[in-house]
């Protein structure tokens, strides 16, 4: 330990003296123009740049949140470009953007369900340097839900561009619409229909779907329970409204709605992919009128269909 702290001044002294003679080879300059005896002359160079090239600084969509679909309609996803160029934000003239499915490239064409083209972005402002431009995408209800990525190219004055990327995330969607009435027509106390009803269910969401149903009377669930219909006079009971998946099917061996939620076996309603075709399936509806009731009049229910998981 002792032979140590005896060196260390003899190193700070070898430090100190190799610096001195760095110094001594590099002239010192400290301002343009010539030394105390013109030994050297600093000169002075310089160059104006313009033409500055555009920078992406962010790019984010829907603040940043995950996006979740309208069920059966567009959901507009904003995408907003923060850009900065030293020849001023205001020289941006255009700005375009690709939104689509993760497994998707930027360069595929569009689809509705994996890929979003917008060739005419809009600015927001300008202001000194920077610039706000807004990328907006009508998506459809039917887009893949997961990770999707924004692919963003910026153009200014000059011609000269930036491209950069962003990412979002679209939510599962489980949805459905069904024909607005299930209409039996005109009956009389002990008809049973003849020609079942049917009602429509469309895919309104981005999921593969199973349906579930149960009804009540009237269009309150508590004070309908137990029936299918209440009636300008009594009601009928809900073991005589029934469903089936074929039209064919007689009323006899329908299968009986009840007051729980119970699956429609062997329905299952793909995701949409055809742009020009719905995914619809079809269910078929009767009814008999009892006697025991002995109903008459207006009478109203209502059937509730429920998009489940598969």
């Amino acid at each position: 330990m002792w032979t140590k702290n005896k060196s260390l001044p003899v190193i700070i002294v070898v430090l100190i003296l190799s610096l001195l003679y760095l110094y001594n080879l590099v002239p010192s300059v400290l301002s343009w123009g010539p030394s105390g005896n013109y030994e050297n002359v600093s000169v002075r160079t310089t160059v104006n740049v313009s033409g500055a090239y555009p920078e992406i600084l962010n790019v984010t969509c829907n603040n940043d949140t995950t996006i979740t679909l309208n069920a059966g309609s567009t959901r507009t996803v904003v995408c907003l470009v923060e850009i900065r160029d030293y020849d001023g934000g205001s020289t941006i003239n255009t700005t375009n953007g690709t939104f689509y499915y993760y497994l998707n490239e930027s360069s595929d064409p569009d689809d509705n369900n994996t890929h979003y083209t917008n060739t005419s972005c809009s600015e927001d402002n300008a202001n000194g340097y920077y610039a706000n431009w807004t990328c907006a995408f009508d998506v459809l209800y039917y887009a893949n839900n997961g990770t999707w990525e924004i692919n963003v190219t910026v153009k200014d004055s000059d011609n000269n561009t930036d491209n950069d990327y962003g990412n979002s995330s679209i939510d599962i969607l489980y949805a459905l619409n069904v024909t607005s009435v299930i209409d039996f027509g005109n009956m009389a106390v002990d008809d049973t229909t003849t020609t079942a009803v049917e009602a429509n269910i469309t895919n309104f969401g981005n999921m593969d779907i199973n349906v579930s149903v149960f009804g009540f009377g009237g269009n309150d669930s508590i004070t309908g329970a137990g029936l299918a219909m209440i009636c300008a006079i009594r009601n009928i009971s809900i073991s005589n409204e029934r469903w089936d998946l074929s039209s064919a099917t007689p009323y006899a061996t329908m299968t009986p709605i009840t007051g729980a939620p119970d699956y429609l076996d062997g329905l299952t309603i793909p995701q949409q992919t055809d742009d020009t075709q719905q995914e619809i399936n079809s269910t078929y509806w009767g009814l008999h009128v009892n006697v025991t009731t002995n109903p008459f009049g207006i009478c109203n229910g209502t059937v509730v269909f429920a998009a489940e998981v598969p």
